[in-house]
Formats: C-alpha cells, sequence, structure tokens
C-alpha cells in the first residue's frame, strides 16, 4: 500500500517512512502543506499522514482542499495539540483519524492499517481468501495453517491484491500502489514479483489464487 507523510520534521518524517518502509509500505514525503496537496492530489495513495503545523499551508486547509475536490483518501493528522478543540477542528475538516505527539509507531501502524480496512470495508485485522490468511498488522501470511515467508515488497504487493479481490489489477495499479513515484512503471518487475509470489502462494494449494487477465494485469481470486 501506497502512503504520504506531510510532516515538516524532516527526522520525524524519515523515522515514520523507515519504519513504514520496513513494514513493506510504499511511502512518499512532503515537508510543507502546499507541496503536500499537490502530491495528494495528483498522486494515488492509500492514505495520508498529515501534520497540522505545516509552512506555506496548514494541514487542516489541506485537508479541507482535499475534501472540497471530492478527494477522499484517508487521513490521519498529526499534531503536538492535544486540546479537545484542536481535535475536532481537524475532524471538521474531514481528517479520519488523529494521534498526537509523540507517539509509540506500533500506535501509529495500527491506526493506519484501521483506517485502510475502513476504506475497502473490512471488518476483520486478518485478511482471508479460502485457506490464505495476511495479517498486516503482524506482517504474517499463511495457507492452509502453514506460514510463507515473503519479502517486505512480496507481501505488499500480495496485501493490495487483497484488498481488490476479485478486481483486474494492472501492472501499473499495482505499482502505485506498491511503490514510490521514483518507480520506473515500464519495466518488467511486476510479471516478476508475481511469479514469484505464485511460487510461494500457490505451489502445493488445493486452489490457485493468483490469477493472469490476459489482456489486463492479474488478480487475487478463489474463484475460477
Amino acid at each position: 500500500m501506497r502512503l504520504l507523510i506531510v510532516e515538516d520534521e524532516q527526522k520525524l518524517s524519515d523515522n515514520i517512512k523507515q519504519g513504514l518502509t520496513e513494514q513493506g509500505f510504499a511511502v512518499d514525503q512532503s515537508f510543507d502543506g502546499e507541496d503536500g496537496l499537490f502530491l495528494a492530489e495528483t498522486e494515488n495513495y492509500d492514505a495520508i499522514i498529515l501534520d497540522v503545523m505545516l509552512p506555506k499551508m496548514d494541514g487542516v486547509a489541506v485537508c479541507k482542499s482535499l475534501r472540497q475536490k471530492g478527494k477522499n483518501t484517508p487521513v490521519l493528522m498529526l499534531t503536538a495539540k492535544s486540546q479537545l478543540e484542536d481535535k475536532v477542528e481537524g475532524l471538521d475538516a474531514g481528517a479520519d483519524d488523529y494521534l498526537t505527539k509523540p507517539f509509540e509507531f506500533a500506535e501509529l501502524k495500527s491506526r493506519i492499517q484501521a483506517l485502510l480496512r475502513r476504506s475497502h470495508q473490512q471488518t476483520e485485522p486478518v485478511i482471508k481468501i479460502d485457506d490464505l490468511e495476511i495479517d498486516p498488522l503482524k506482517h504474517l501470511v499463511k495457507r492452509g495453517g502453514k506460514e510463507i515467508e515473503l519479502t517486505p515488497k512480496e507481501f505488499a504487493i500480495l496485501e493490495f491484491m487483497a484488498r481488490h479481490k476479485d478486481e483486474a489489477l494492472t501492472r501499473i495499479q499495482i505499482a502505485e500502489h506498491t511503490w514510490d513515484y521514483n518507480f520506473e512503471s515500464f519495466s518488467n518487475v511486476i510479471d516478476v514479483f508475481i511469479a514469484t509470489l505464485r511460487k510461494k502462494v500457490d505451489n502445493g494449494g488445493e486452489k490457485k489464487l493468483i490469477h493472469t487477465v490476459h489482456g489486463v494485469g492479474y488478480k487475487l481470486s478463489d474463484k475460477k
């Protein structure tokens, strides 16, 4: 899944990015409100981590602008302010959740996963497709009760496909949600990762779950 961090404290932003990248997320960064708004409007993100106090344009104004323009990307607001009225202002601007600094990374990760579940209308923390189980919080994959070892990028691709079960996804869609904007979309790297995932996920399974959609791309489905 692809995230945007809009935070002017570079050390904090870098620490968040490092932690999320280690969890398999693709992460872009912005350090002021105007640039963050531009990226949020022009790129495809699964969630945005948005600081309130930003240069050029504050986070509340950024969030309001996104909502006014019809962008429904989940927003988690970060702030050093803990007063109730500050939280209300952020939520009224269209934010989906609010986290006060300082915070533990584990809580940030849990809140992001909760936002992603809600945005994909998934109530359970573990995604299940036939006998395949994907636990984004624990970064764990099982098939038929047997654990499967995946790299962070393999996990990211599988999770994205699972959250879009039965949907035919193009290579560009998969790339946009699992790599940052430095990814070269003309590369065949998606095909290479899908081939590896097939070996790990489908080998030994009674039913093939990763399917090629000819002329389009790939899908994860328990249907033929």
